[in-house]
This record gives structure tokens, sequence and C-alpha cells, in this order.
């Protein structure tokens, strides 16, 4: 092999996420929502931002994924973006965040929960999440906005908001490695993505009930297990979607389908359903997420 064919060589093995580590740096993308931080059970008084309690709740919010970048860091990495995927996306408490990391804040935003992620990423991390919609003994259980979708499935599969972020992260070749939240959300997670890293820090008995741990034990159990999966980055594959990907979305009112189906190359197979078959998971993510940011009053 002549020397410029070599070189080529090893610059298309260190393309990528492997161009990263090779050259010292590791990068960890944190992807934060409320209703699966330990303690969380309520919108009403805890996880909105007109809730009674929401400051102390955003507090522990902001402090478990600090516990998730801690963790990170004593894996070895070298670069953590988080973002603030709840709500309005302006949860976490900016003044008590790790100061090493930038958060991406607010909506709408084409790539939803995963904005910011790109293929110099080695590891994704899920804190708070929750199941999706209809799990039982899932706390606060849905999909994405819960006033308006019913169902989403990518390729036939229904996925939990963890699917959608998986998917996305992996159009990028990047793979979950940890899960924070309730003990269906955490078995949900590992039936679609494989053994990935996860911590349980409640155990639903319904839908707004549950058995909560100490804060101090929830971040624990989060630091532990993210070092862990991001130690471990290598034995997790990523969530890759053939293509075209067939999104399929079931709304809870059916004037929802109606709008979209407004919309080029979209199917309706019955009032309160779409079938749009996207070019590839970034396509997909930003028709779900104009489908929740259109209001139809």
């Amino acid at each position: 092999m002549r020397p410029y064919q070599l070189l080529a060589a090893i610059m298309f093995m260190l393309s990528g996420t492997a161009a990263g580590e090779a050259l010292g740096k590791l990068k960890v993308y944190i992807s934060a929502d409320m209703e699966g931080v330990g303690g969380v059970s309520t919108w009403i008084k805890q996880a909105n931002e007109d809730g009674l309690d929401y400051g102390q709740y955003r507090r522990l919010m902001t402090l478990e994924v600090n516990a998730a970048i801690a963790g990170a860091y004593d894996a070895g990495a070298t670069e953590v973006l988080v973002s603030d995927s709840h709500g309005d996306g302006e949860n976490i408490d900016l003044e008590l965040l790790d100061s090493r990391v930038p958060i991406v804040r607010s909506w709408p935003r084409p790539l939803g929960m995963m904005q910011g992620i790109d293929d110099s990423f080695d590891a994704v991390v899920f804190v708070g999440y929750h199941a999706g919609e209809g799990q039982g003994e899932a706390m606060m259980s849905h999909t994405k906005n819960g006033s308006r979708f019913f169902e989403i499935r990518l390729n036939g599969t229904p996925v939990p908001e963890a699917g959608i972020s998986a998917a996305i992260a992996g159009e990028f070749g990047v793979p979950v490695v940890f899960l924070s939240g309730d003990q269906t959300a955490a078995a949900e997670a590992k039936r679609l993505l494989g053994p990935i890293e996860t911590a349980v820090v409640k155990t639903a008995s319904g839908y707004l009930s549950g058995t909560m741990l100490s804060p101090a034990k929830c971040r624990q159990l989060i630091r532990d297990g993210v070092k862990r999966g991001v130690a471990n980055r290598r034995l997790f594959r990523p969530y890759r979607l053939a293509h075209p990907v067939s999104l399929d979305i079931t709304f809870k009112r059916t004037v929802n389908a109606e709008v979209a189906s407004y919309f080029r190359g979209v199917e309706r197979p019955r009032g309160d359903a779409i079938i749009y078959k996207a070019e590839d998971m970034l396509d997909a993510s930003r028709f779900i997420e104009a489908m929740d940011h259109i209001e139809v009053k």
C-alpha cells in the first residue's frame, strides 16, 4: 500500500465517533425529561411551571442531571451536552447546572428532545424519562404531547419517547447507554434498545402513585449507572431504523389527523390516524415536531 493510500485508510477508520475517541475526545449527550425524575408524581403541583411545588422539583431534576454529568465525566467524558426536554424546555436551573456543560433549551426545535446530537457524540443518556402512553403501572405515562398523541409507531413498532430519541441518535450511529425513570420506563427501554444501563428511581403502582427513593439515593444510582453505561458504550448498538421510515401517528383528536393529511405524502387510513413515509428519522422528527406545535382550535 502506498503512503497516501495508508493515510486515506487511517482517516477513514478515524471518521465519526471513532475519530473523536482516537483524538482523546469522548462526547456524551444527555436528554432530560421530568416525569421520570425521582419523587415526581403529578403535573399539577410538581411538573408544571405553574405548580405550587414546581421550584422544588425542577431543582431535583437539575440535580439528577448533574449526577448524570458527573457519571459521564467519571467514565472519561471530555464534553457533555444537555438537552432540557420537558414542558417548555426551560426547567433546569441554570445556576445549579454543572458549569462545565452547555444546555439546549426551549422549543420548537427540529430534533425535539435530541436537538444538538450529531455523529461527533459517543454515547446518549436519558434522565427522567417515562413510559409510553397506555402502559400500566407507569407514572405519568404518555408519548410526546399527551394531550395530542395517542400512539406513535416507527416502522410498525409502537415507541415511547425513549424510542423516538434513540432512533434520532441512531441516525448518527450513537448508542443509548443509560435511562433513568420508573421500573416500567426502564423495562420498556430495555425491550426496545437492548440491555442498556438503567436506574429505577421510583416504583410505580399506578398512573400517579408509586414508592419513592430519597433524592440522594436517586442521584447515586444515576451517577453510577451513567458511569457504567459510558464506560461500556462499545457494548451497545445504535437504534438504527431501515429507510424510508414509516411514521404512523394516532391522534387523540380527529381534527389533528385531518390537518396532518393536508401535507403532501401523508396518508390517512382512518379518521384519527395518519401515515407519513419519512426519508429518515431526522425527517420523521421534523414531522413529529410540526404535528406537536400546530394548534387546531
